[in-house]
């Protein structure tokens, strides 16, 4: 671990720039071939339904699972990346998708479905997705809205995967389609390693002094097990690890004298032993595998008000989400629209997406008001617009929803992570994210399900999206608790 460390070019700032745009780029594609890939199963929705002869409830399960354990996997992805680093995880990623793609293409029933379409790629898509995020937050400052935006502005490209997708399943039918998109994603393999580490220093050994007294709530053991800070706090981390580094080196000292002194006592002899226990040795081999473990049952992080307030966002805003995005086809299906047409509903969703996230994430730069109050009003509009999706019966009328929709909708998702950045503060990214993600995913699997019941029991996929606008206005009510938590904090 602390040789992966080493290899990591050091910075004494953020480049916002430079290989950070390689970094976009591979973030780019993986909303692509994962998030963009993830929206189409609208359209394996209907052929999984005809096929199997199950229930909207049924078939809603596996994109329940897929799309719940891409959050709810976040504290297990970031023991990943901080123990094999953010490549290795990207690159693990890619083959579980693609693995589960090819054997979901043998699939015989709803349940195998399940495991192979649900399980496998909901945690490869965790991997690629979070180990994307946190590097790209440590290469931008200034820029990680626009970047963000950038990066995915990519899950807006459904407008070619859509008709792609059906295109597909019209040649091949679904097996084949499948097979092929396990294919495409292992493109994310040779993406994966452009995923280049980063170190922020300090400039002047001065900074060392100043700062080095001064440990994360973690402990010390934290800097060994990997841990990174957001971007705002970076130069004081690395100096936090320097003098991590100093204390380490005085307990490996301790360790080992004591180890001498044992020997002596008992007369053993120490020239014949193998090998000798050096100080960083002697460090890395006894506290980090209690210093892991202290980091994933920290519990720090239920103290910070910032924590419940993303968290209680996120949760509410990814489950509202993905009720449309998988129902937006089967409800144009009942009013009588032919699949072909209402796959073009996605196509124009993702352009729409697309351009929103961008301009969303070029504006919120400018810092012309604080990042949360954009999100905050995005997520409202995106409610008032599923509330009213149902008066739209017609084909003209959907795509007049699907564009609204679509506008807000960019302009959230583009500010997910300059808000977690925000709220987070001193906290770690990795944790921040993490647990957030994990609490999220348990409300998403049973957001779909729970929208195929509403309409099993209706007969008609207005509830759904009236669920989705309800989910949406109430995921925005916790951001107006950030002055108050603001006010709390400069308290304590």
């Amino acid at each position: 671990m602390l040789q992966r460390k080493g290899r990591a070019r050091p910075y004494t700032r953020a480049l916002d720039g430079g290989w950070g745009w390689m970094i976009v780029l591979h973030f780019f594609l993986v909303n692509v071939f994962v998030k963009g890939m993830t929206k189409t199963f609208a359209i394996f929705f209907v052929v999984f339904q005809e096929e199997f002869e199950g229930t909207s409830e049924q078939t809603g399960w596996i994109g329940s699972i897929m799309s719940s354990l891409s959050f709810s996997a976040g504290p297990l992805v970031a023991i990943v990346c901080d123990a094999y680093g953010e490549k290795t995880a990207s690159i693990l990623g890619a083959f579980l998708i693609t693995g589960g793609y090819l054997i979901s293409s043998r699939a015989t029933s709803i349940p195998f479905l399940c495991a192979t379409m649900g399980l496998l790629p909901g945690l490869g898509s965790a991997l690629l997705y979070q180990a994307a995020l946190v590097v790209m937050s440590k290469y931008f400052k200034k820029r990680l809205a626009f970047c963000s935006a950038i990066a995915r502005s990519g899950m807006g490209l459904t407008f070619l995967l859509a008709p792609f997708t059906k295109a597909l399943i019209d040649l091949y039918d679904w097996p084949g389609a499948l097979i092929l998109f396990g294919a495409i994603t292992l493109n994310l393999v040779p993406s994966s390693m452009l995923l280049r580490p980063i170190h922020i220093t300090s400039e002047s050994n001065s900074d060392i002094k100043d700062k080095g007294s001064s440990l994360p709530a973690s402990g010390p053991e934290a800097a060994v097990c990997g841990t990174e800070a957001s971007p705002y706090n970076d130069t004081q981390e690395s100096t936090t690890k320097n003098s991590t580094m100093q204390r380490a080196g005085q307990l490996g000292t301790s360790l080992t004298d004591s180890e001498k002194q044992n020997e002596e006592f008992d007369n053993g002899p120490n020239r014949n032993r193998p090998f000798l226990v050096t100080t960083e040795e002697s460090f890395v081999k006894k506290p980090v595998l209690w210093s892991c473990k202290q980091k994933c049952c920290d519990t720090s992080l239920f103290k910070n008000p910032f924590f419940y307030i993303f968290t209680w966002s996120l949760l509410f805003s990814q489950l509202a989400y993905l009720i449309p995005t998988f129902h937006l086809v089967a409800r144009a299906k009942t009013l009588g629209i032919d699949v072909t047409d209402a796959s073009y509903l996605i196509s124009v969703a993702g352009i729409t997406e697309t351009a929103s996230q961008i301009i969303s994430g070029w504006v919120a730069d400018q810092n012309w008001i604080k990042k949360y109050h954009y999100h905050k009003s995005y997520l409202i509009l995106c409610g008032v617009a599923n509330l009213l999706a149902p008066l739209a019966t017609t084909f003209p009328l959907l795509m007049t929803y699907t564009v609204v929709f679509a506008t807000f909708a960019g302009g959230y998702l583009a500010l997910i992570l300059p808000v977690l950045v925000d709220l987070s503060g001193n906290a770690i990214v990795h944790r921040f994210m993490g647990l957030a993600s994990f609490f999220a995913g348990m409300a998403i699997l049973s957001g779909p399900p729970m929208a195929g019941w509403l309409y099993d029991y209706t007969q008609t996929y207005a509830g759904s999206f009236y669920f989705s606008g309800t989910c949406y206005l109430l995921s925005s009510l916790s951001f107006f608790f950030v002055p108050l938590a603001e006010r709390w904090k400069s308290r304590a």
